[in-house]
């Protein structure tokens, strides 16, 4: 078992009310080394919250997550910052490339800051395995929307994380263009053995995963 979620809660207190507003509620959740798992829900529903409480960039309110034998609430922020560099791989629907780093540097820059002396070495490999090695030197406002994605998918696998988180990979992205980032992504986990969760509206897109857990009012249903 790669990834382990037990009774996870999540809520929000605000400034004009004592009572709590629940995001998640008893989420329960394990995942296979090579599984891909598809996460749908209505906008609201919670799914985004969940993607980042596995990321670990947000903590949660109650319950525990393990991944790979590591639970993250025993880990200090310094430790867990270096564990989610080296295990966690996370495509974010708005990509977030740095401006003012290469399609090169930005897919090199999580292994720059790992110092890992081979990290140009890899993100060249990677930029080939996602069809740009053309684009290396061209910045993120050089390239289309489906370039920027594929940026982004070998940004997230260059440091073959042992499990990939995605959030909507192609709702910003024509159909035509959804599904070749599609198949690029599902090809490359497959090759790389890596396990694959992702938040989507796309049914379609969900099909193609090992299994569904759809979101409703912060509950899997």
């Amino acid at each position: 078992m790669i990834l382990q979620v037990n009774n996870l809660e999540k809520h929000f207190y605000t400034a004009d009310t004592t009572n709590p507003i629940e995001v998640l509620t008893g989420i329960n959740l394990e995942l296979q080394r090579g599984e891909t798992v598809a996460i749908l829900g209505q906008s609201g529903s919670g799914k985004s919250t969940f993607l980042s409480l596995i990321a670990g960039l947000d903590q949660p309110s109650t319950g525990t997550i393990w991944l790979n034998g590591q639970n993250f609430h025993e880990m200090s922020e310094e430790q867990l910052a270096k564990f989610r560099a080296k295990n966690i791989g996370v495509i974010f629907q708005q990509f977030h490339l740095m401006s003012h780093l290469t399609a090169l540097e930005n897919i090199s820059l999580p292994l720059e800051l790992s110092h890992d002396p081979e990290a140009i070495a890899k993100a060249e490999e990677a930029l080939e395995q996602v069809g740009l090695e053309h684009r290396r030197n061209h910045f993120p406002h050089q390239l289309s929307g489906g370039e920027s994605q594929r940026v982004a998918i070998a940004r997230a696998l260059v440091v073959r994380p042992a499990l990939l988180l995605a959030d909507e990979p192609t709702g910003n992205l024509d159909n035509k263009t959804g599904e070749r980032i599609a198949d690029l992504l599902f090809e490359l986990v497959q090759s790389i053995q890596m396990t694959l969760l992702f938040v989507t509206h796309n049914e379609q897109l969900a099909e193609r995963c090992h299994r569904k857990q759809v979101l409703k009012e912060g509950k899997f249903v």
